[in-house]
């Protein structure tokens, strides 16, 4: 099973883009406290999020808290300084958790050193900041299901999907 953890998420939109691609994809997500929102049932109900209860969520107090209940657990972090792309690992398929940081900051300097053989990056133009959380999360949860041939994803289209003149 696949598990997309965003530790302190600031941009409420970024983590509502992300439950999205949770929810068609039956990825579990895991918010680390603090976050830059507030996602009561009110707020996300006001915020038009309706795939919300599709996704299924666990929210941490500290990355601390986060880090002692998955100490045997297969940990991929994300970020720029990785040193590996995302595309040169082999997913186990076994429960595994894919790690983002804060938008503003990115992952902490002294957990990337911790696990510098686990932190992957997604490649792009030199001299550009960075891709946008939920695009890259998005990038990373297909990487995961392609690699195990999108189990249980609708991947055959119907014929009336793509019209009988082309």
């Amino acid at each position: 099973m696949l598990n997309i953890v965003l530790f302190h998420p600031e941009i409420p939109q970024n983590t509502g883009n992300i439950a999205r691609t949770c929810a068609v994809t039956g990825t579990h997500l895991h918010l680390v406290r603090p976050l830059g929102f507030d996602i009561s049932e009110k707020s996300v109900r006001h915020a038009g999020l309706d795939y919300w209860n599709e996704v299924d969520i666990t929210v941490y107090e500290s990355v601390d808290d986060f880090m002692d209940k998955h100490k045997g657990d297969e940990l991929w972090f994300f970020s720029k300084k990785g040193r590996k792309a995302y595309t040169d690992v082999s997913f186990s398929g076994k429960e595994t958790y894919l790690i983002f940081g804060p938008e503003s900051t990115g992952l902490d300097e002294e957990l990337l050193r911790a696990y510098a053989d686990k932190v992957l990056r997604i490649p792009m133009k030199h001299g550009v900041r960075c891709l946008n959380l939920s695009n890259s999360v998005a990038i990373a949860t297909y990487e995961y299901y392609r690699q195990l041939g999108f189990p249980s994803f609708e991947i055959e289209w119907e014929e009336s999907f793509i019209g009988e003149d082309l």
